[in-house]
């Protein structure tokens, strides 16, 4: 597990990540910033802190998950979403980053 600094559109998320969840977290390969917008759903109990833009506050700990729907929806050949939401400030609700959740159709 590595820690790493994931940048969300409100701010970021310190999380321990395997290796393929690091590759996949890079808008570009050779670019040192990672977003979590490339990744799925995180494990909150891989979440270390967390910052939010809105109140420019620090948090110890994983941030509030906030299901947006559950639509199982086709989205692409072979490809459905199955849950997106977004990943909220304790203390002023505000969208930090977002997740999508896709698996293969059969």
């Amino acid at each position: 597990m590595t820690e790493i600094q994931l940048e969300g559109s409100g701010g970021w998320v310190k999380a321990d990540l395997t290796d393929e969840q690091v590759k996949e977290s890079k808008l570009v390969p050779n670019m040192e910033k990672y977003f979590l917008g490339k990744l799925e759903k995180l494990d909150t109990t891989k979440m270390i802190k967390h910052f939010c833009k809105q109140c420019n506050s620090e948090f110890e700990g994983p941030t509030q998950i906030q299901i947006e729907e559950k639509p199982n929806e086709a989205v692409a050949d072979g490809l459905i979403l199955i849950e997106r939401g977004q990943y909220t400030c304790h203390q002023c609700n505000s969208i930090i980053g977002e997740y999508r959740v896709f698996k293969k159709s059969e």
